[in-house]
Formats: structure tokens, C-alpha cells, sequence
């Protein structure tokens, strides 16, 4: 495989914990030039001890255009931008059991993305690539995740349009399935048994780990004949 990463500017919004600074980390060794980015200064300053000098560790807000024009103007141009950040509060219940307010917080992800691809396109350089993040629910309704499910859907139908928007830049979406991040410390010591549990019907028992997807959206980034496609990471959830 060719590895089009080397000494390229990779800005990854979201990049301070679980996938985005997986994919952080895999990106530095393909030999890229890595900035993350997050809004949580505990998941800031784990990421700069990981990082040990390897990649550049910012924060800023999905919905703060002056920090993301910052750093896209630090990297001066960007090869890669992805985004894997939250970008709003979710509200796991079943939908008639949710406010107005919790049900349309779950969609600050997407206008978070937005603004994300509106402030980082005046500096995409020839040639580069938009990755973002989903999520199985999206395709897979369950019971209790209409707003993960209805947010993750906008995001996969906004990456087809800006695809065809935006060629030749090329725009992807990683959708993974359950994933052992820090989403689910709220079950604190019954964390695993509740994921466990969560997969136990999947094609692949197990609930996924945060390198798994990153190395996804490490193929997206890497194969410049791949747009507009949704590349599902999620253990065979979506055939289960």
C-alpha cells in the first residue's frame, strides 16, 4: 500500500481522546505533520503527554471559528482535515421521552462539522481530503438512540453532497459501531459487561477499540480514489 501521509498537514478536530487521537497517532507514523484539537483540557493534556513532542495539541470548539481558523492557519495548509468530535450533548432515551432541546442538541455534531469544512476549506490544499465521523446507529435504528441515529444519518447525507460539492477534494465518512471509548465511562466499574452485553449479538462479539477505526479513517485519508463513501468500522452490527 502507498502511503500518500508522509510529510503532509493533517488537522484532526476532535483529536485529543479516543478515535481522533488514535488516528492522530497512526497518522505520525506514517510520517505526517499532525495537529489535534479539543475542547476538554483534561483530554488536551493527556493528549500532550501522549504525544511526547509528535504532533501539535490545540484547543478549540467545533463551533468556535477563530480557534479552528487558528490552527488551519498555524498548519498553512492542510492536506487533511478530519474531524471526529462530539460537538453536542446526546441524549440516550427513547424519543418521546426527550425534550425539544435534548433532541436538537444531538445535531450541534453536524453544524459543528459544518463549520468545521467552512472555516478549513480556504485552506485545503491540491489534492487533499475531508474525513468525518458518524456512527452505526445512523443505518441501524435501536431503540433509545433516534437522536445518534437521526444526527449520524445528516452527517453521511451532508458528506455525499459536499463530495459532489467540493470535488476534486475528496469527502468520506466513518461510521463505526460500538467502540470502547470514553462514551461509555458513565457505566463506570460495569463498563465492559455492559459493552459485552451491547455486542453480544454482532458478527464480531466484542466491542470495537478506538486504533480499529482509526486505521478506517487512516484508509480514507490514504486512498485518493475514495469519495463520497461511507466506511462502516463496526464489527458486522449492521448485518446482526
Amino acid at each position: 500500500m502507498s502511503n500518500n501521509l508522509s510529510g503532509k498537514n493533517v488537522v484532526i478536530i476532535g483529536g485529543t481522546a479516543g478515535i481522533g487521537l488514535a488516528t492522530a497517532e497512526l497518522a505520525c507514523e506514517m510520517g505526517a505533520k499532525v495537529w489535534v484539537a479539543g475542547r476538554s483540557q483534561t483530554h488536551i493534556e493527556h493528549a500532550k503527554s501522549l504525544s511526547a513532542g509528535r504532533f501539535e495539541v490545540r484547543q478549540a470548539d467545533t463551533h468556535d471559528a477563530d480557534a479552528l481558523t487558528a490552527i488551519y492557519e498555524e498548519a498553512g495548509q492542510v492536506d487533511q482535515l478530519v474531524s471526529a468530535a462530539v460537538g453536542g450533548e446526546r441524549t440516550l432515551k427513547p424519543f418521546l421521552e426527550q425534550t425539544d432541546e435534548q433532541f436538537k442538541a444531538a445535531f450541534d455534531k453536524l453544524w459543528g462539522y459544518g463549520k468545521v469544512v467552512r472555516t478549513g476549506s480556504p485552506f485545503l490544499a491540491e489534492g487533499s481530503a475531508i474525513t468525518l465521523v458518524s456512527g452505526s446507529p445512523a443505518r441501524k435504528p435501536t431503540a433509545a438512540q433516534s437522536a445518534l441515529g437521526c444526527v449520524g444519518g445528516a452527517v453521511e447525507n451532508m458528506v455525499r453532497y459536499l463530495a459532489v460539492e467540493l470535488a476534486p477534494i475528496r469527502v468520506n465518512v466513518v461510521s463505526p459501531g460500538t467502540i470502547d471509548t470514553a462514551m461509555f465511562d458513565h457505566f463506570g466499574e460495569e463498563k465492559q459487561n455492559r459493552l459485552n452485553s451491547m455486542t453480544a449479538s454482532h458478527l464480531i462479539k466484542r466491542p470495537g477499540a478506538a486504533a480499529e477505526v482509526a486505521e478506517g479513517i487512516i484508509f480514507a485519508m490514504n486512498n485518493r480514489f475514495v469519495t463520497g463513501t461511507t466506511i462502516d468500522v463496526d464489527g458486522g452490527r449492521l448485518l446482526s
